[in-house]
């Protein structure tokens, strides 16, 4: 260590944090950063734990004689939170107060918009969120950040920092659910001296990381939270600048593991598309057949994976659509009845009949592929076609049977729910930026 600092620069002690941050990993957590100093910190741990990366954008209200002494924050979403003794303290009276806070406000506003370009901040409620910070001096923008998760509902909020103060350290201790500083000098002079290269962080590399994870490529396996303590196990790809996210409702008997799921979403990828495939049931309840065949319980899943997958960063606002099989097929019909954002979508060997009341509801683009040698499950999706209101199309893979088994004919079925989902992906993504 030169000069007897800890860290080399915010990128050493971001790595070196991400180390104690691993048993994290599993957890599927969100990594916010608190800009500016604290973002490159944080990509590092992002990227250590593959986890999403977003900035939490706060402004401290501090006493007008001495900024430093804050007596509430503003937060974005519109949260304002005060102490009432600390704020008679300070001799802030509520017309000062209205000022302070919308100056507050100005600020996040041009901050979300030079950061995000005015997209909202992710969806933390229910989530474990690993705060990041650069270092606490006197810990009043950490605290100021927790106070407002807490109101945003975060499920475990993790404050996580290379260094801080004693006296900081130990305060968030009672605001946050754990706190992770590894290093806490006895003389602690400034957050700056325990970093050899404590340049300030700039704007334009705030924004330059920011939009490296957006573009970055994602593989990997995650735990989605559906609610009621239930979580399920999915796997979500994402090839770099993405047109479009598939996500696939597997049929009975099958899941995110389907090979055939699988070979589908191959090609999905390979045409830019994102996908997301999961297990609708935990083990516990795949074991009960009924749960199978529950298209309203299948239908909610979906539904909470949907919501899950809108909540991260860069995904948000991508063109979304359904891709079921079997029993799956009508729960994606179902879900895509209650949610008229729905992009497109496909059903491969489906049942849509299964959807009952909620097909005139579907305005998703919906294509219906069926195997020409599967008869009965063809007349069921011809009558479940006649109800349907959107734009629909049936396409009959000569010589299939139900699983698409026989030589070529998934491949055929996969390049058809291509063509689809490429097309309304597009389509969506025009109509917005002719809206925009």
């Amino acid at each position: 260590m030169n000069g007897g600092h800890v860290f080399r620069d915010r990128r050493d002690a971001g790595q070196q944090l991400a180390r104690a941050l691993q048993p994290l990993a599993g957890l599927n957590p969100l990594v916010l950063a608190l800009p500016r100093g604290g973002v490159p910190v944080a990509d590092e741990v992002a990227r250590s734990l593959h986890a999403p990366l977003d900035v939490l954008i706060v402004r401290k209200l501090g006493s007008p004689a001495n900024p430093e002494y804050g007596f509430g924050a503003v937060g974005e979403g519109g949260v304002v939170i005060t102490n009432d003794v600390a704020q008679q303290q300070v001799g802030v009276n509520d017309v000062t107060l209205q000022r302070l806070v919308s100056k507050a406000r100005a600020e996040i506003d041009h901050r979300i918009g030079l950061y995000r370009e005015s997209h909202p901040m992710t969806d933390v409620a229910g989530r474990t969120v690993i705060v990041v910070d650069d270092g606490l001096a006197t810990g009043s923008t950490a605290t100021a950040a927790i106070t407002v998760l807490r109101r945003l509902r975060a499920g475990h909020i993790v404050l996580a920092v290379p260094t801080g103060s004693r006296e900081a350290v130990a305060s968030l201790r009672d605001l946050a659910d754990e706190v992770v500083c590894l290093e806490t000098p006895e003389w602690f002079r400034s957050v700056g001296s325990q970093y050899d290269d404590f340049d300030q962080t700039s704007d334009s590399e705030v924004v330059e990381i920011l939009h490296s994870h957006a573009a970055t490529g994602v593989d990997r396996e995650v735990v989605i939270p559906i609610g009621r303590g239930v979580s399920l196990a999915g796997h979500l790809t994402v090839p770099p600048e993405p047109i479009g996210i598939v996500v696939f409702a597997h049929g009975s008997g099958s899941s995110r593991l389907s090979p055939r799921n699988t070979a589908v979403a191959r090609l999905l990828q390979e045409s830019g598309q994102g996908t997301l495939l999961f297990d609708l049931l935990t083990e516990d309840e795949a074991a009960n057949r009924a749960n199978v065949f529950d298209i309203l319980l299948l239908s909610g899943r979906l539904s909470a994976a949907t919501a899950w997958l809108r909540s991260l960063p860069g995904i948000d606002s991508l063109p979304l659509g359904y891709f079921g099989a079997s029993t799956g097929a009508a729960a994606a019909l179902v879900a895509a009845s209650k949610d008229p954002t729905i992009a497109a979508v496909v059903s491969r060997g489906g049942r849509p009949d299964l959807a009952g009341e909620a097909l005139p509801s579907v305005q998703a683009p919906t294509l219906l592929i069926v195997g020409g040698r599967d008869l009965e499950v063809l007349t069921l999706n011809r009558q479940a076609q006649a109800r349907m209101r959107c734009p629909t199309s049936l396409e009959v893979v000569p010589g299939a049977t139900h699983l698409f088994e026989e030589e070529g004919t998934l491949q055929a079925a996969a390049r058809l729910a291509r063509t689809w989902f490429t097309e309304y992906a597009s389509a969506l993504r025009a109509s917005r930026q002719t809206a925009g």
